[in-house]
């Protein structure tokens, strides 16, 4: 697999050595191409040049002797081994919006097809601890939007990013994980098999972390603006008041992106970032047509949906109960909550007097078909929406 694509081979050993750099962040390197014209005049300045510009020491002595460049030159042979792509952001496939925003990544590290990434897609964020409700409508939400013809950007943490891209596979979608470790590290490491799944379906693996980065704190904060930055929307399902969502979401307004919530309960501590997002003016998303309608008209005609949504049935997410179901699938459903479980004993001693034991189980298999209720450990169940 090539490094890079469309992209002379001295950029990109030079785009790499840059943001190997230390201290350097992407916007000062960035400023520092701008003041000398061009990527190549930066490594071709003096030390002397290169310290009247203002930056630090240590990065005008690693870019003067040479030293960026052969950890760019190590990084590559890396990259290369590992079959991964170096996207410089100079290259063709660079995604388009990620270019936008005020600190876009130098380079990218793709596995994968890096054309996925120029491709409209929508960002799925949310808490790592995920009410039973939270991760059905992430999955649902995700399944229907991938229906569609989007591409599901998340961050492939556990939670809601787990469910949002199990969604979209579910659909036969494209999804892009955005990591916060080097590309080759899979973070946590149950997401292997995810990984591999998004892989066979076209999607992508990004990273503008060296290989082998670990997964430092810091380091996942960073990486939500290229999440927003990618997106043309950023839809939140459950966050509580302080978390990394909440970055993500002050990124996508910032980067001018559409930010759209799914309300909770509001007793839940999971539904204060989306409920509070939504008394700000994010959009409330009940069904993944809340999404679509707000779509820019230009990311609607370039894609072309397949004639129904792959969802496991032919309902799509929705808050709201399916009115043509048999009625002691019905009734059973009526007793179920999406934030906490209900064991099978409790539901048969309430409807004692209304339906047989084996007539309540059948409701619940057939409910369990259909994708409308979860059977959760020790025989407890919720619904899936």
């Amino acid at each position: 697999m090539p490094n890079a694509v469309d992209a002379p081979a001295t950029h990109i050993l030079e785009w790499i050595a840059i943001a190997l750099t230390p201290g350097l962040g992407p916007t000062k390197a960035r400023k520092l191409v701008e003041y000398f014209g061009n990527i190549e005049a930066v490594f071709h300045a003096s030390l002397t040049e290169l310290e009247a510009t203002g930056i630090q020491a240590v990065s005008a002595q690693s870019i003067a002797t040479g030293k960026s460049a052969e950890l760019a030159r190590e990084e590559m042979a890396r990259a290369a081994a590992a079959g991964v792509t170096v996207l410089t952001i100079e290259d063709s496939c660079y995604p388009i919006r990620l270019k936008e925003i005020y600190d876009p990544p130098l380079v990218l590290h793709v596995r994968g097809d890096p054309e996925v990434l120029r491709q409209p897609g929508i960002a799925m964020v949310g808490t790592r601890h995920p009410t039973p409700y939270g991760l059905g409508m992430a999955e649902r939400l995700a399944c229907d939007l991938a229906s569609q013809g989007l591409v599901i950007i998340s961050g492939m943490a556990r939670g809601v990013d787990t469910a949002s891209h199990r969604g979209a596979i579910s659909a036969k979608g494209k999804t892009v994980a955005v990591f916060g470790t080097g590309v080759d590290v899979i973070y946590p490491k149950e997401n292997s098999r995810l990984s591999e799944q998004i892989l066979s379906l076209g999607g992508a693996l990004i990273s503008e972390f060296a290989m082998g980065t670990f997964a430092a704190p810091q380091n996942f904060p960073i990486r939500n603006r290229i999440l927003s930055g990618m997106s043309v929307g950023v839809l939140v399902v459950e966050a509580a008041e302080y978390s990394g969502t909440r970055i993500t979401a002050r990124c996508a307004l910032e980067q001018n992106r559409d930010v759209f919530a799914v309300p909770g309960n509001v007793t839940n501590k999971n539904s204060w970032g989306p409920n509070t997002l939504i008394k700000q003016g994010a959009k409330l998303v009940a069904t993944w047509e809340d999404v679509w309608e707000d779509l820019p008209p230009e990311v609607k005609l370039a894609l072309t949906p397949p004639p129904a949504p792959e969802s496991g049935d032919a309902t799509s997410a929705s808050l709201f109960p399916d009115e043509g179901q048999p009625p002691h699938e019905k009734r059973v459903l009526s007793l179920l909550k999406a934030d906490e479980a209900t064991h099978i004993d409790e539901l048969v001693e309430r409807l004692e007097k209304e339906m047989s034991s084996s007539e309540i189980f059948a409701a619940l298999f057939e409910l369990e078909l259909t994708g409308k209720v979860r059977q959760m450990p020790g025989k407890n169940f919720v619904k899936s929406f």
